[in-house]
């Protein structure tokens, strides 16, 4: 989901060395973006299909229909660099019910499709003194922390591509137009991420949108995660209110399996949107940092458990522990 699993817990200060982390990091299944990237020289694929429902009372038309999102990411030359294509297919069809007989029509497009780089410019824990654990108190560990309302924040560019009649888009829509996505994230004590997106959709074209995103993660432990979002679309062809609600469990550190529902509050359309999907990570990480012993990404995760179990062992027993005043 929108941060990794293992920050969900208790490991977040034993992991802000790097962008690259022990488990799978995930956009999925919302569709705001994460501040942090993969981590450099990973592959990572994203995709799921969805089933849509759509009701326009005033105009008296439906769609349904099904489509599949999807995503390719890969860490490129630095930790804090990733290259990315997104995008949504999706076929339905449209049904206009305004005369005794229905008219339908089938439609089949790419509703967006999307190639860019996301780059993050400002990590707030990297080499911070306040996020080292404490060994000696389980209490101070878990008490909160002024830093973590500094958030860590990304820019992301991009190029949109549509062809030409695309039934998705405003008439006239079609070839390259940009995208830009202000991203910042938060990591907050017992398993709280809260990421907020401020993108500008299709410059330069008379689809133009300002689009908000705000998604709120929790991590229940190792394996489940919930989440809750919201996405405000404002634009002359297209404006809405959408509200997602889901989860995602860990299969294992590089596979995850998430679903989720989006719907919304007004008839123009109503809209209701049920999805399933899956994230997996073809690992070629290697440490950049010549200072840390062994290369590998395998080394690196067996060091870093291994301090968990250092700390774990420390705080495992009263007696270990320096009474709080």
């Amino acid at each position: 989901m929108k941060t990794y699993l293992s920050f969900l817990l208790f490991s977040l200060p034993l992991l802000t060395i790097a962008q690259y982390t022990d488990v799978i990091n995930s956009n999925r299944p919302g569709v705001s973006q994460s501040a942090y990237a993969v981590g450099h020289n990973v592959v990572q694929l994203e995709a799921g299909p969805y089933y849509t429902s759509e009701n326009h009372t005033p105009l008296e038309y439906d769609v349904k229909g099904f489509g599949v999102d999807f995503a390719g990411r890969y860490g490129l030359l630095w930790e804090p660099l990733e290259i990315m294509i997104n995008g949504t297919f999706q076929r339905d069809k449209y049904s206009d019910n305004r005369s005794a007989i229905s008219q339908d029509y089938t439609r089949s497009n790419f509703k967006n499709l999307t190639l860019g780089a996301k780059y993050l410019i400002y990590d707030p824990h990297k080499n911070a003194v306040e996020e080292k654990p404490n060994l000696y108190s389980w209490k101070a560990n878990r008490k909160f922390k002024w830093s973590r309302l500094i958030p860590a924040v990304s820019v992301f560019a991009g190029a949109n591509y549509d062809t030409e009649d695309n039934p998705y888009t405003a008439p006239g829509v079609e070839g390259v137009s940009a995208k830009v996505v202000l991203i910042t994230q938060h990591n907050f004590s017992n398993g709280w991420v809260f990421v907020m997106n401020f993108m500008g959709d299709r410059i330069g074209s008379d689809d133009f949108s300002q689009q908000y995103i705000f998604t709120l993660t929790h991590g229940f432990n190792e394996k489940w995660v919930a989440f809750g979002e919201y996405q405000a679309i404002n634009s002359d062809f297209y404006a809405d209110d959408l509200f997602r609600l889901g989860g995602a469990y860990l299969l294992s550190k590089n596979l995850q399996l998430d679903t989720a529902i989006t719907f919304n509050t007004k008839d123009t359309p109503s809209v209701f949107n049920v999805n399933f999907g899956a994230s997996y990570r073809l690992d070629f990480h290697k440490d950049q940092d010549p200072e840390e012993n062994g290369t590998s990404a395998e080394q690196e995760a067996e060091r870093r458990n291994n301090k968990n179990q250092d700390f774990e062992d420390n705080n495992s027993s009263s007696d270990f522990l320096i009474p709080e005043d």
